[in-house]
Formats: structure tokens, sequence, C-alpha cells
């Protein structure tokens, strides 16, 4: 049973992070980003039962997953309609596992996260089988990932759509491993039609080399686009399009639009343009800076433009109750990145070394936990250094 828990709450946490997300950025919608997957245990079990109160558990079924060790009650809690069934494949769907490398803990965990397991046919789960296995190295791999992510493997429903999607993306020349992540942390991109897909990348493609991108780069810059942020493919074009002409309105060169494009990773494309104009003016107001200086600031820190206005003042506040000015801030506006927490966690300790935030350069709170950890051990080690004199007379016993 301990073993079993280990690896729960993948696709909750993944979710919790994208909610954070559309706390800083109401132009990016949770929706928009997640669909259908949120309500996919609704269309299942609208599916196959309209009553829930007037049946009884399947008996049948409650027999096969005791005989498997699933805990019953975790299913009655999440998931209950499941049990309600007349018709499940619990054996059948065990025995696919198994085939797979699945010991009877593994197979026990995954229907025990993923209790609709059961109610897909053999011949379901073994198309989505021979589908993953295109870009698994071998079943040892695709098990592990069907006991992290078992919701992602066990959505059949689009299955000539993510093949498709998975051929083209191979073709791109996106890596089997990068695959297989959208598989597991992004499904929903695969459920696209691969047409509407190929017309984001055409796109992307066709904006790169008008804003002055070579061709000879354009691969390179399209799959490390697609790396770091798949869900760019739930934009439509029009967003796309949109967004890009926005920045220029604002005077920025199209070099320096594929530059803020790459340092977002392209999520400007999930903002929209009321939310970046509100941020910006609020940006300008704070530094009381020209719109030349204020796109530069933008430059240096793309945070001013993808956070939204409460979100901006939450963390300036913090700031300045730390006694940071707002001459620091707009020397150093990165710092704006981190969370109200975060700084005070770090200011904290830098205090603590005799380090004067006040007066210092806030270069030291920026970065991620490790460049921090970084930069803290090095002001430590400097504090602990003793100071040598070259000239001091040396006492030597006899």
């Amino acid at each position: 049973m301990m073993l079993r828990r280990v690896a729960h709450g993948a696709k909750d946490i993944f979710t919790l992070l994208l909610t954070r997300s559309q706390s800083c950025n109401p132009g990016l919608k949770l929706s928009s980003v997640w669909p259908d997957i949120t309500n996919k245990s609704f269309l299942i079990h609208s599916s196959y039962t309209t009553d829930t109160k007037s049946k009884e558990e399947n008996k049948k079924t409650l027999e096969n997953l005791y005989s498997l060790s699933v805990d019953i009650t975790k299913i009655r809690r999440l998931k209950e309609w499941v049990l309600l069934q007349d018709v499940a494949y619990v054996k059948e769907i065990a025995g696919i596992l198994q085939e797979m490398g699945a010991d009877e803990t593994t197979v026990a965990n995954i229907i025990e996260r993923c209790p609709e397991a059961i109610l897909h046919t053999p011949a379901e789960i073994n198309s989505q089988r021979a589908l993953w296995q295109l870009v698994c190295q071998n079943e040892k791999q695709l098990i592990r990932l069907i006991e992290q992510f078992p919701e992602s493997f066990f959505t059949t429903e689009y299955q000539q759509n993510q093949k498709a999607n998975i051929l083209f993306f191979q073709e791109l020349g996106l890596k089997n491993n990068i695959i297989t992540r959208f598989l597991t942390s992004a499904p929903n991109i695969f459920y696209n039609p691969v047409e509407k897909n190929k017309t984001v990348i055409e796109t992307l493609q066709r904006n790169y080399l008008n804003l002055g991108g070579s061709e000879a780069n354009m691969k390179i810059w399209i799959l490390k686009l697609l790396s770091q942020n798949p869900f760019i493919l739930l934009n439509t074009s029009t967003a796309i399009q949109e967004n890009l002409e926005f920045l220029q309105k604002n005077d920025f060169t199209d070099q320096e639009v594929l530059q803020l494009l790459s340092k977002l990773k392209g999520f400007i494309f999930q903002l929209n343009s009321t939310t970046m104009q509100e941020s910006m003016l609020f940006s300008k107001n704070t530094f009381k800076c020209s719109d030349q200086e204020l796109k530069q600031l933008v430059l240096k820190c793309p945070a001013l433009l993808y956070y939204s206005v409460p979100v901006l003042e939450e963390r300036l506040e913090g700031l300045l109750k730390e006694g940071i000015s707002i001459a620091q801030i707009r020397e150093t506006p990165m710092v704006l990145e981190l969370t109200t927490q975060i700084v005070q966690y770090r200011i904290k300790k830098l205090s603590a070394l005799g380090y004067d935030i006040k007066s210092g350069n806030l270069e030291s709170l920026n970065g991620t936990k490790k460049d921090f950890e970084v930069t803290y051990g090095k002001i430590q080690s400097k504090k602990e250094r003793p100071i040598f004199n070259p000239v001091a007379p040396l006492h030597i016993e006899d």
C-alpha cells in the first residue's frame, strides 16, 4: 500500500501549475490549455450511467478488483460510478498490463488512480498500447509512463488523431522522448486534427521568417519553442497573429519580437492584447519612464508583459515593504519574476549573513533556486574566509 501511494497526483500537480499561471495571467485560460481533460471522467461517466442512486455495485467487478488487491475504498471515494457499470474488463485490462511487465502492485496502483481504465475494451487498450509503442523505447518504459500518467494513456477516444499527430511530430523532427513527454503532460494537443496543428506550425514558421529569422535556423527555433511550450498548439492562427501585431504596434522591432518570443517560450500567444497593454501601462506609471525606456525594461524582464496588474502590484508592494526602492527594482526588474514569499525567504537568508539588500544589488535575489544557492554560497564563503595579512609577523612556538 505504501508503494502504491508514491506516484499519485502527477496530473493534479500539473493542473495546479496551470492554475497558478492563470492567476498570474488572466489572458491565459485553463480551459483553453487543458480542454476536456477535467471533464473527461464526466463524459465517460455519462456514457455509461445516468442514475447512480438506484443502481448497486457490480459484484463481479468488486470480486475481480479484490483479487488484484485494489483498494476499493479509493475508487468509491473518487469515482464510485465505475463500480456501478454492468460491464467491466477488470481481468482483461490487468492481463494486458501484466503482459507489459506490470506487477500486482503496479496494476492495483494504476486502477486505483484511473478506475475507468476497466471500462475500456481490451481491443481499445491494445490499440493504445501499439500507438504509444511508436515513441516508447520498450514496454518497460511504457508501463512506467502508464503508472505515472494513467488518465493520459486510458483516453482512447482520439486514437486516429493521436496517431496522425505522433507521425507529424516525428516528421517535424521532434525526438521520441519529447513526444512521450507531450503524450503524458500535454495529451490534449494530440486530440486536435493533425491539420489544425500543421496550420499553427505553418503560421509560426511564416512569422519567424517575416520577422527576419533565417531559413537555416527555423527548424531549430520551432522545435525548441514546441519543446518548451507544447500548449502553443492549442492557440488559433488568428490569436498568434494578433499578439505579434500588438508587439509591433508598440514599436518593438522584428528582432526584438523574436527575442521576446524566445524568452517567453511561446506563452505570449496565450495572452491577449488588453492584458498586455494594461501591464505595460502599469509598469510605465510605476517606473515613470518613457515608451522607449519601457520597451527596454520589457526586453530585460518579459514578466512586465505577461504578469497581470494585480500580480505586479502584489510583488511590487512586497519588495517595497522590505525596504527596497523603486530605483533598485527598475535597475533589476527581473526580481518581479519571483513571488513575494520567495523574495522574503531569500532576503532573510542573506540578512543572516549580514548582507544589506537595501543598499546592495538585487541581482543576488534573482534566478532559480539553484542560481540563488550558488550566489548565497559565494557570499557565505567570502564572509567566512579569514583575512590574510602578508606583512603581519608570524608567531611560531619553539
